[in-house]
């Protein structure tokens, strides 16, 4: 059982109901019902959660795959905290439109080194695995 995933599917789910429902406030405060109505803060707020749902997949992907094969689930248990994380502080990141930003630099960094980091952590273990033995 991918214990480790699916604790964070579901985490990672209500995540983007969050900011779903951010994108909502700032569309219902500007009587915006499609597009970004030419509002920054809502366009902002569309980036963050499009952004994440760009992100996410290949994280729970990649989480649940090195899981199964029987990679260490404390690795993968703080993996997911720090991604949890970073995508909070980048969506409240995403708020501040001035630059620099550091907390919209260091939510996108912290996604960029998890998803490298796990990508590369499959390609070895994928790399690594026995072989497999077929019988006639």
């Amino acid at each position: 059982m991918p214990t480790v995933s699916l604790t964070f599917a579901g985490a990672l789910a209500l995540l983007n109901l969050w900011l779903a429902f951010r994108v909502i406030q700032v569309r219902h405060a500007g009587k915006v019902l499609v597009g970004d109505g030419d509002n920054p803060a809502l366009l902002c707020r569309m980036r963050a959660q499009a952004n994440f749902v760009e992100y996410t997949p290949f994280i729970l992907i990649l989480m649940g795959l090195i899981e199964l094969s029987g990679g260490p689930k404390p690795w993968l248990w703080g993996i997911g905290i720090v991604y949890v994380l970073g995508r909070i502080v980048h969506a409240f990141g995403m708020d501040k439109r001035s630059m620099p930003n550091p907390l919209r630099a260091a939510g996108a960094l912290v996604t960029w080194l998890i998803l490298a980091g796990l990508a590369l952590w499959a390609i070895w273990m994928a790399s690594h695995a026995p072989a497999a033995v077929h019988y006639l």
